[in-house]
């Protein structure tokens, strides 16, 4: 009778493990949504088309794969979509030093990365300062002895809220050059096409932006770059020979790592599939030819490092901020 019993729980045991394993390889089950918190043109709407094309490609996930654009308050619009997504799992969305920026200047009014799931970090990119193709200034310092003689002279745009990416990235610079980062005049658009236009139609002169955002324009030769904020030189045609900011005599730096976030409370199951998922997706053939194509660096971290990594980066943004004076 014992052995009978015991039977029937290992049987049961079984029975239910097996349904178990079954209900999660079910996930996903519905269509994913990759959310861009930008118009289309600027780093985070080529990020996701990028992730969607990557995944599309490989084959990875059996079920249909969109984008859309929610651009609006530095991230801010997209970032409360996402909250109202909580407790879901077939929405993503992709962001950058932003989510920690405009946490810390009170733009997204105390909503953070820990209102999302992170699940992978998965590029570095730098930033570039570009000007026209004719633009008088031809050279970084050119264009800083100009600000330094009237710093309301010059306008200059980024696709970034004032206070965040694109603005802190030439205030590092500005600052190095001796100028107050926060007598400039800086104008913030939705998105990488609007900014553009903007340099082209001479509404600005200069843009702060990523590289990856910019590779057309300078293959089109409507723009040029003037420095890039890499620790040494690129080594693509395209780039190979702008200088870095460092090599012109100021000592800076700045990255601009990309990851992709779930909505807050993702199921484990989810949270897995995505971990695997998003793994082979940077380890393909048409995730690497796209780093390459865009001028990114590899910079793939799993969920758990790249929750630990963003920790870190909340205390390097709150000193770095504090000392630009545009924290709050």
């Amino acid at each position: 009778m014992k052995r009978a019993v015991l039977f029937i729980v290992v049987l049961f045991s079984v029975v239910v493990s097996a349904c178990s394993g079954g209900a999660a390889s079910k996930y996903p089950d519905q269509p994913i949504e990759i959310i861009a918190p930008a118009n289309p043109g600027g780093g985070w709407d080529t990020l996701a088309r990028t992730i969607q094309v990557s995944l599309e490609t490989e084959k990875l996930v059996p079920q249909p794969l969109s984008v859309t654009n929610k651009p609006g308050g530095g991230g801010g619009v997209g970032l409360a979509f996402m909250a109202s997504q909580k407790g879901t799992n077939n929405t993503l969305v992709v962001y950058s030093p932003p989510l920690i920026i405009n946490f810390i200047n009170g733009t997204f009014e105390g909503k953070s990365y820990k209102d999302l799931t992170p699940l992978a970090k998965l590029i570095t990119d730098y930033q570039v300062i570009v000007v026209k193709a004719d633009s008088p200034y031809k050279t970084l310092e050119d264009l800083l002895a100009a600000v330094r003689a009237d710093p309301k002279a010059l306008k200059f745009a980024g696709v970034s809220s004032p206070g965040s990416m694109d603005h802190v990235a030439f205030a590092k610079i500005a600052k190095a050059g001796g100028i107050d980062p926060r007598a400039m005049d800086y104008i913030a658009f939705a998105g990488g096409g609007e900014a553009t236009t903007a340099l082209l139609g001479g509404n600005v002169a200069f843009l702060s932006t990523g590289i990856g955002e910019s590779v057309a324009q300078l293959e089109a030769g409507t723009i040029r770059a003037l420095a890039i904020t890499a620790p040494k030189r690129l080594t693509s045609d395209l780039l190979k020979d702008v200088p870095t900011v460092k090599e012109l005599g100021y000592d800076v730096t700045y990255e601009i790592w990309r990851g992709v976030f779930g909505p807050a409370n993702m199921s484990p199951e989810a949270k897995a599939y995505w971990d695997a998922t998003l793994k082979k997706m940077v380890e393909s053939a048409t995730w690497k030819a796209q780093l390459v194509k865009l001028n990114w660096s590899d910079a793939y971290a799993n969920s758990t490092d790249f929750t630990t990594f963003l920790a870190q980066e909340t205390d390097m943004y709150k000193a770095l901020l504090t000392d630009l004076g545009f924290a709050k």
